[in-house]
């Protein structure tokens, strides 16, 4: 392949069908009964969409290249008015009685699971609220939800407005200052999906993203459940080490770690960070060498991030960090 191809608007074209091909966080591929109905909206108007393309240039090519004399206006007035007034009226006016009968659906009320979803800068503080819980099981940057049922998203944000959308499980919502504004999901499809903010908030919009997981119930009423426990203490002399330094250079003034003196409520709760599978708001991998460049780097890898850069730290410091974060199951 010749490098001018590579430039060429040609090959741009062939490159931006791939650009939806991550099926984590693709509308293509509904995992859930409100994105399905979602997709099936969007093919239902592509296809309408095709249809009156086709009609509209092979009525181009008929008067101009099959039957190009000249028409009796009788016939054009009354071609006019069917097929510029009375057509469209009457597919877009289906089209909308059908768009709006779905959307009942979409806002049906949850079954007992409420998820209060907070949009900080630039991360997610979640909360769980089983039916009757009277306190909130705390997590961050990752929503889970059971298979199988509808639950309720209470969405809301400080100073910027922000949007919530999971494609894979169904439509957008807006995260306005100042109100709560609900979003209710039904999931079917157990697996990993791709949520992200979808209005424009500050310099790490981009990566402002989050996991989505989708659980069996009787998995995700386990899960539930070990995350309403305290942290586990460190099991090793580097994570003890860990520990110590997160206490001297306080980290607990930002971050909760649920059964130890670190109360912080400013940054994400921690408590059981290492049962996340992303860091950073959804945008690396929790490894132990992410770690430990996030701690030190941190405004560097997230413009505008409110978490200071430990950049004094050694290598060693930054390693016995890194392990005690990752025994926080």
């Amino acid at each position: 392949m010749s490098p001018r191809f590579l430039r060429s608007p040609a090959c741009l074209l062939l490159v931006l069908p791939l650009a939806a091909c991550d099926g984590r966080q693709s509308v293509l591929n509904a995992a859930g009964q409100d994105s399905r109905q979602l997709l099936y909206l969007f093919i239902v108007m592509l296809a309408g969409a095709v249809v009156l393309w086709l009609g509209l240039n092979g009525l181009f090519l008929y008067v101009t290249r099959l039957r190009p004399q000249a028409l009796k206006i009788h016939n054009v007035n009354w071609f006019l008015f069917g097929a510029g007034v009375l057509f469209p009226s009457v597919v877009i006016g289906a089209l909308l009685a059908w768009g709006l009968s779905i959307m009942p659906a979409q806002r049906a009320a949850g079954d007992g699971l409420r998820i209060a979803v907070h949009a900080e800068e630039w991360w997610w503080r979640v909360e769980y609220w089983p039916k009757g819980a009277t306190t909130p099981i705390v997590s961050a940057n990752e929503i889970r939800f059971p298979a199988g049922s509808r639950s309720e998203l209470h969405l809301s944000a400080d100073t910027y407005i922000h949007s919530l959308w999971i494609p894979a499980l169904g439509g957008k919502m807006d995260m306005i200052p100042g109100r709560t504004t609900v979003l209710t999901l039904h999931p079917d499809l157990e697996g990993f999906y791709r949520g992200q903010c979808a209005e424009l908030c500050g310099a790490s919009h981009a990566l402002m993203a989050f996991q989505a997981v989708v659980m069996a119930p009787d998995d995700f009423a386990r899960w539930l459940k070990d995350q309403a426990a305290s942290a586990p203490p460190p099991t090793s002399p580097a994570a003890t080490r860990g520990e110590a330094l997160f206490r001297d250079e306080g980290c607990g003034a930002c971050h909760t770690v649920r059964g130890t003196e670190f109360v912080g409520a400013v940054g994400p709760d921690l408590t059981h960070f290492a049962s996340r599978g992303t860091l950073g708001a959804g945008n690396w991998q929790p490894t132990a060498e992410n770690l430990m460049a996030w701690i030190a780097h941190a405004d560097d890898l997230k413009p505008d991030v409110a978490m200071p850069a430990y950049d004094w730290l050694d290598p060693d410091q930054l390693a016995d960090l890194a392990a005690y974060l990752k025994g926080l199951t």
